[in-house]
């Protein structure tokens, strides 16, 4: 990665690649501990879920996706909880750069599966609710929400930035 697409490279920032590394494993680590907990909660609440009195009720094709967002949920688990695994693997090694790029891709692969997972809770919800088109109206415009949101609207800016026009609403 060259210095002109980094994080901080023309910040005014006035700090050593190292201190940089530092600074974004920080700021990652930070994001984390936020996207740790909303994905544990999930996580949490789907591993009730079979043992209530009403997912007895369900079809087949509602149980196979309530565990196709099981397993998606824990795939973000492990995807969010894996930088801290790298971290401590990779301690002290002075592989900090390797490290921070990683744990990017593993955030961002976790973010992902979050988005699935809770896509997919809201997919078994609302079909148990309310079936057909209204369950796919609703499951279409939280997914248009998080792509605009997660996706579309970052990516966008990021691209604005980096052509040099970051400054501009």
């Amino acid at each position: 990665m060259g210095a002109d697409t980094e994080e901080g490279a023309h910040d005014g920032r006035d700090e050593t690649v190292l201190e940089q590394r530092d600074r974004q494993f920080d700021d990652l680590l930070q994001e984390l501990r936020v996207m740790q907990t909303g994905v544990q909660v999930l996580f949490a609440f789907l591993l009730g879920v079979p043992f209530t009195q009403r997912f007895t009720s369900l079809g087949s094709g509602d149980r196979l996706l309530y565990f196709g967002v099981l397993l998606t949920a824990a795939a973000a688990v492990c995807f969010l909880l894996a930088p801290g695994a790298w971290h401590r693997a990779l301690f002290a090694q002075g592989d900090k750069a390797h490290l921070v790029e990683v744990s990017n891709r593993l955030a961002i692969a976790g973010l992902v599966c979050v988005g699935v997972a809770v896509l997919g809770v809201v997919a078994l919800i609302a079909t148990v609710i309310y079936p057909g088109w209204p369950a796919v109206i609703v499951v279409t415009a939280a997914a248009v929400l998080f792509l605009a949101t997660w996706g579309v609207a970052p990516l966008a800016r990021r691209r604005r930035v980096r052509a040099g026009h970051g400054d501009r609403p």
